[in-house]
């Protein structure tokens, strides 16, 4: 558990800016460009840190909870300065995010790699814990701007919870009794994990729920605005409802991890993609509802659209030579954050194109990739590694 609170306060950097975007945009003149560079920034920077920490081994070079620490510092520096931007240094804003999700790249790998540690039993849930601490320190920054906090505070409550989150995870965390020891760098490591048919599966099923995951928390804000117009009734504060359709994930993530342990994580991963897909597929038939019929979707969305995140970090941890575990488990969230840049950029511009009543059709083929890749996992030897042979 403590893990998981240091996770959720280190992961309200991610969106710190966008959950204040419309703020930015008026205060520092933002140009629709700009404003998508601001989240994408994020994105490509956490892709750059988490293939740099793939290819160099970091993940299985420092220890994971002074990788946390030292990530969690950068993170809230570079957070802390975007203060100082101006509407004149709109790039370095940018070149702030980018750094931000650098930092973010050596946060999220350690800390699975840091519950996987304390974790052989139960495994599916306590990283299940872990990423729903994620989601609900991902959503934060839509509540505290939700309670009319300006975009200051929010940038600045942000980093001052990455600061805790260090000081957690460095002085009231110790490497569980399954923590793998440190290994010397080599290039052949990255080599090794791709050559694992369990990490293959897993991370293209991991691919297909990253295909629609970002996109979704990122531009929910935007479809419940244009949706409410159409309606002609207010749906209400969309910061807050944003936070709830984001955090709502965590438990998803808790529950999923349980019945993951009982039943089987292909089974529960599979079962996830299918709901979560079949809500992109239906969104155009939600937009321009009233507010009882598109909030509950969404938070029926929200719930599952992250359920399966940590099972497939968990069917990578246990098929993965222990040596390999940190290399393994960044490369996977690599590979997936690159996939992101895909559709938070191409949901805007179908919107564009055809109106946010169609923008999140495209999300729905990303379950129906992972939901092949989690039944050919279940006929690959790789499922006997998996939670004892379940799958």
């Amino acid at each position: 558990m403590v893990i998981a609170v240091s996770q959720l306060f280190a992961m309200t950097l991610w969106f710190s800016a966008t959950a204040v975007t419309p703020q930015l945009q008026s205060e520092w003149l933002l140009n629709e460009g700009q404003v998508a560079w601001l989240t994408l920034a994020v994105q490509l920077g956490f892709v750059a840190g988490a293939f740099g920490s793939a290819v160099l081994n970091l993940a299985d070079i420092i220890p994971s909870r002074r990788l946390f620490g030292a990530s969690a510092v950068i993170g809230l520096t570079a957070n802390l300065a975007l203060l100082i931007v101006t509407s004149q240094s709109v790039t370095a804003a940018i070149v702030l995010r980018f750094l931000t999700g650098v930092a973010l790249a050596g946060l999220y790998p350690s800390g699975l790699k840091v519950a996987a540690g304390w974790f052989e039993r139960g495994r599916g849930m306590a990283l299940g814990v872990l990423v729903g601490a994620l989601t609900v320190g991902s959503a934060t920054p839509n509540l505290v701007r939700g309670v009319g906090l300006e975009w200051r505070g929010v940038i600045i409550t942000a980093s001052i919870l990455a600061g805790l989150s260090a000081v957690i995870m460095v002085r009231w965390v110790s490497d569980g009794p399954f923590e793998t020891t440190a290994e010397p760098f080599s290039f052949k490591q990255v080599g090794r994990v791709v050559r694992n048919e369990g990490f293959r599966w897993s991370t293209l099923g991991y691919l297909g729920h990253m295909w629609e995951l970002y996109a979704m928390w990122t531009w929910t804000a935007a479809f419940l605005v244009a949706s409410s117009e159409v309606s002609g009734t207010s749906y209400g504060s969309i910061p807050t409802i944003t936070f709830f359709v984001i955090a709502i994930g965590g438990l998803g993530a808790w529950l999923a991890g349980i019945w993951a342990d009982r039943v089987g994580r292909s089974i529960i991963a599979g079962a996830s993609l299918a709901t979560s897909g079949s809500i992109a597929l239906l969104s155009p038939l939600l937009f321009g509802r009233a507010a009882w019929i598109v909030i509950p979707a969404f938070l029926l969305w929200g719930f599952a659209v992250v359920a399966d995140s940590a099972q497939f970090s968990a069917m990578v941890a246990e098929t993965a030579e222990p040596q390999v575990r940190g290399t393994s488990l960044a490369l996977q969230t690599a590979s997936g954050f690159l996939l992101t840049l895909v559709t938070i950029r191409g949901v805007p511009l179908l919107a564009e194109a055809w109106g946010w009543q169609w923008s999140f059709s495209l999300l729905a083929i990303g379950p129906l990739v992972g939901i092949f890749a989690m039944a050919r996992i279940r006929t690959s030897p790789a499922r006997l590694l998996i939670a004892g042979g379940r799958g």
